[in-house]
C-alpha cells in the first residue's frame, strides 16, 4: 500500500484500526519503498549494462582473471586437462573470447518468457516421437540414406576469392524433416536453405584425393572460408582438391543478416534440424565426388563445422579421414555452459535443459555414434583457451573417439588460425591420406 492509497482511505473516512497499526504499515511501506528504489535501481544499471556492447564487453576481466586464476591454481584447464604454461599471450586470447561472448550475448536475442513453454512443448514433443520411433535408442535409425547427387542435378558457376578460382556448385538439397518432426514447418519456411551449395577448387589433371572442409558458425563465403581452412595451402601444397559445402542457414543459404543466426538459437529444434540436413547434403556431395575419381575422401571441420562432420563421420561409410579443430561435441552442455543466469534458470524450470533436450539431441550427436574412420585416421586440434567451444568439448570427443592424436595450442577459439603447431598437425594429418591414395592409384 502506498501514501496514494493511505491519503485517499483517509479521505473517504474509513478506518483501518489503531494508530499504532497505521504507522506499522507506514513503516512497512516506507522500508519496501527504499527496498524497491534499490533493486530497481540495480536493474536499472543492468538494463543500461545489457543494452551496451562496450559495457557488456568489461565483463571479459574478471572472467579473464578467473580462467588465469583456476589453471593457476588447480592446474588445469578442463577435467584432466592440464594447463598450459600462462602467459600474456594466452591471457590476451583468453579476454579476446571473453569479449567476443559478451558482446554477442545481447538482451535482443534473449527468449521472450512465451518462447519457454513453447520450446518446451516442442522438445517434450520431440522426445516423445523420437522415443516412439525408437531413434533414441538407436541414432543411426533416425537418419535417411540421402539419394545420390550426379553431375546432371548440379548447377555451376565460376567464381574468384583470395586469389583461388573456384566452381560454384548449386543443388536442390531434398532435405525435409521426418513428417509431423516439432519444428519442422518451421524449419522448410527458410526457403533459401532448400538449395544445398558448395564451391570447390581442383586441380586440372587426373584422379585426386580430396578434401570436404566445412567452416564454423557465422561463415559460409568464400572470401572467409579460404582464410578459415587453410583453403590455399591444402590444394597447393597437398595437391588435393578442396570442397567447401555452406552449412544450412549459412553464405549463400541464410535467411538473416547474420550468416547461420537462426541455426544457433534458442529454437533448439533448429539445431537438430540443421545438423540432420547438414550430414544429408554432405553425404550428398561425398557422392558426387566419387563420381569424379576421388583417390581418397578426408573430411575436415572447425568449429561448428568439426561437429557436422565428426557426426557424419559416424554416419556415413567409406570415409579415409576426418580432422575435428576446435571441436563442439554437446550442444546442450553448451547452451547451458554459455547462457546467462537468468535464461539457465528458466530454461531448467521448463525443463529444457537437463530435461529433454539431451534425449532429442542424441540423434544428431557425434558422441552418440562411433566413428567408422579408422582411429589411426582421426585426428583433432583445440585451443586450451578456447572460450567459445571450451576445452572439455574436445576433451570430450577425444575419449569417445578412443584417445586419437590430438593437438593442443596454447590459445583461444580463433587462435589455430595463426598457430604454425595446427597448421602443421593439419598438413600432416591430412597428407597422410593423401600419400595413401595416390600411392594406390599410381599401383593400379
Amino acid at each position: 500500500m502506498g501514501v496514494a492509497d493511505d491519503d485517499a482511505t483517509a479521505g473517504d473516512g474509513r478506518t483501518d484500526g489503531p494508530r499504532e497499526a497505521k504507522a506499522g504499515l507506514r513503516v512497512s511501506d516506507a522500508s519496501s519503498s527504499v527496498i524497491d528504489r534499490i533493486t530497481g535501481s540495480h536493474r536499472a544499471v543492468a538494463g543500461f549494462i545489457n543494452r551496451r556492447a562496450l559495457a557488456r564487453a568489461t565483463r571479459a576481466v574478471p572472467r579473464t582473471l578467473h580462467f588465469v586464476g583456476s589453471a593457476l591454481l588447480r592446474g588445469e584447464v578442463a577435467d584432466s586437462l592440464p594447463a598450459p604454461r600462462i602467459s600474456l599471450g594466452l591471457a590476451a586470447q583468453v579476454a579476446m573470447d571473453e569479449v567476443l561472448l559478451a558482446v554477442a550475448m545481447t538482451p535482443r536475442r534473449f527468449p521472450h518468457p512465451e518462447d519457454y513453454a513453447r520450446v518446451a512443448g516442442e522438445l517434450a514433443d520431440a522426445e516423445a516421437m523420437y522415443t516412439r520411433r525408437g531413434w533414441i535408442a538407436d541414432p543411426s535409425s533416425y537418419h535417411r540414406t540421402p539419394p545420390p547427387l550426379s553431375g546432371a542435378d548440379v548447377k555451376t558457376s565460376r567464381g574468384w576469392a583470395m586469389g583461388l578460382g573456384y566452381d560454384r556448385l548449386n543443388w536442390d538439397s531434398g532435405f525435409a524433416p521426418h513428417p509431423s518432426e516439432p519444428g519442422g514447418d518451421r524449419w522448410m519456411a527458410f526457403e533459401p536453405n532448400r538449395t544445398a551449395s558448395a564451391v570447390v577448387v581442383r586441380h586440372s589433371d587426373g584422379p585426386r584425393p580430396w578434401v570436404i572442409a566445412v567452416h564454423g558458425f557465422c561463415m559460409g563465403f568464400p572470401f572467409m572460408d579460404f582464410q578459415g581452412l587453410n583453403t590455399a595451402r591444402l590444394h597447393h601444397q597437398l595437391g588435393v582438391n578442396v570442397a567447401q559445402p555452406a552449412l544450412p542457414l549459412h553464405g549463400p543459404r541464410r535467411v538473416t543478416l547474420v550468416s547461420g543466426e537462426p541455426f544457433l538459437s534458442f529454437e533448439m529444434m533448429n539445431a537438430v534440424h540443421g545438423l540432420t540436413q547438414a550430414v544429408w547434403d554432405i553425404r550428398r556431395l561425398i557422392h558426387w565426388i566419387r563420381e569424379q575419381g576421388a583417390t581418397s575422401i578426408s573430411l575436415y571441420g572447425v568449429s561448428l563445422g568439426a561437429y557436422a562432420v565428426s557426426l557424419c563421420a559416424g554416419i556415413e561409410d567409406g570415409l579415409d579421414a576426418v580432422v575435428a579443430g576446435i571441436p563442439i561435441s554437446d550442444f546442450p552442455g553448451l547452451f547451458h555452459r554459455h547462457s546467462p543466469h537468468h535464461i539457465r534458470a528458466r530454461a531448467i524450470e521448463h525443463q529444457i535443459m537437463g530435461g529433454a533436450a539431451e534425449n532429442v539431441y542424441r540423434v544428431v550427436s557425434p558422441l552418440s555414434f562411433d566413428a567408422k574412420v579408422p582411429k589411426s585416421r582421426r585426428f583433432i586440434f583445440a585451443g586450451y583457451g578456447d572460450r567459445l567451444a571450451l576445452p572439455d568439448q574436445a576433451q570430450r570427443l577425444w575419449e569417445h573417439w578412443d584417445q586419437p592424436r590430438i593437438s593442443w595450442y596454447s590459445g583461444n577459439h580463433v587462435g589455430y588460425l595463426w598457430s604454425k603447431q595446427v597448421s602443421e598437425f593439419l598438413v600432416t594429418s591430412l597428407g597422410e591420406v593423401s600419400m595413401v591414395g595416390e600411392a594406390e592409384v599410381d599401383g593400379g
